[in-house]
Formats: C-alpha cells, sequence, structure tokens
C-alpha cells in the first residue's frame, strides 16, 4: 500500500514537471522516471530529475540528467568535484583525468540557487549541456560521458539512495 501510494504521488509530481530546454530536440518523447534531492552533511546541494526517451532508461543513451541546485557553485568546482568522482569510481588514468578535467572546466559555468544544468546523453555516447535552457559546449568523447553519468547511475555511486529515487520507473534493466 505504501508503494502504491509513492508511486502515485510520484506520477503526480511528475505530471507537473516541464520537460528541461533542450531535452524535447534531443531525445524523443522524454518521460521523467525518478527524482530525488542530493544533501551533503544534511545540506541540500541539489535536486536531480532523470528524464529517458519515452520512459524507458537505457544506459548507453537516450537520457537527461537535470541538476536544480539548492546553492550558488563555480563552475570550477563543479568540474573538479565531478573529476574527483570519476576517479573515486575508478578511472586512474592521470593523464586522461586531467584532460577530461579541462574539458568539463569549459563546460559548467558558475550557478546560483535555482538555476538548473541538464546533461543529455545521447545513444551514440556524446553528451549534451544546458544551463537554463542555453546549450553549453558538447562532450563527444564517449569515455567521458559514460564516467560522468556513471556519477549518479552506476551501482557504485557514492549515492546509491539517489540513483534508486532516480531509476524508480527504469524497471529492472538499469
Amino acid at each position: 500500500m505504501k508503494r502504491l501510494l509513492g508511486l502515485l504521488l510520484f506520477a503526480s509530481a511528475c505530471s507537473f514537471a516541464q520537460v528541461p530546454a533542450g531535452t524535447t530536440d534531443l531525445l524523443h518523447d522524454p518521460k521523467p522516471l525518478g527524482s530525488g534531492e542530493m544533501r551533503w552533511f544534511g545540506i541540500k546541494l541539489y535536486d536531480a530529475t532523470l528524464w529517458a526517451s519515452g520512459g524507458r532508461y537505457a544506459p548507453e543513451g537516450g537520457f537527461a540528467l537535470s541538476l536544480r541546485y539548492a546553492r550558488d557553485f563555480d563552475g570550477l568546482r563543479l568540474a573538479r568535484a565531478s573529476i574527483d568522482e570519476i576517479r573515486r569510481l575508478g578511472e586512474r588514468d592521470d593523464a586522461r583525468l586531467a584532460r577530461w578535467q579541462s574539458q568539463l572546466e569549459g563546460v559548467f559555468p558558475n550557478v546560483k540557487a535555482g538555476e538548473v544544468i541538464t546533461g543529455v546523453k545521447l545513444a551514440d555516447g556524446s553528451a549534451r549541456f544546458f544551463h537554463q535552457g542555453q546549450a553549453l559546449p558538447a562532450v563527444e568523447d564517449r569515455a567521458l560521458s559514460d564516467a560522468f553519468f556513471a556519477i549518479w547511475l552506476d551501482p557504485r555511486t557514492r549515492e546509491p539512495a539517489l540513483r534508486a529515487k532516480l531509476l524508480a520507473e527504469a524497471g529492472p534493466s538499469r
């Protein structure tokens, strides 16, 4: 009964959710799968929502991850934190990490509380990013794109509860 109530509340909340700007041009019929919030020592950092083409999640692409920030963040800090998490997930090639960090530093702007960054992973493995609906530089490197989205969606993520919420409607093929 609790699960049913939770699903109904989630479906109701998602019916009011708006597809992130830029996503409709890149994904076919994007539908929200799940959402949750990221906290660090009790401090809310952002709300996250996962969208997928036709409501079907595929790790290789065809999905979007939107983060609505609850605090101001420097773009360089976002890029460095991303690389730290990619390293924690197992990437050990320092030259590759340095190259990826430089690329992400060129992608992520400074964000203010309430602003949204959306990353869209395409089926070809590339990623497109948007800040407040405005296009940011793309990531064409499949390995970087895979590693970046793994921060939230890999089973080894630092935040398994958030991952579970994001993939709530993805079914067993997660």
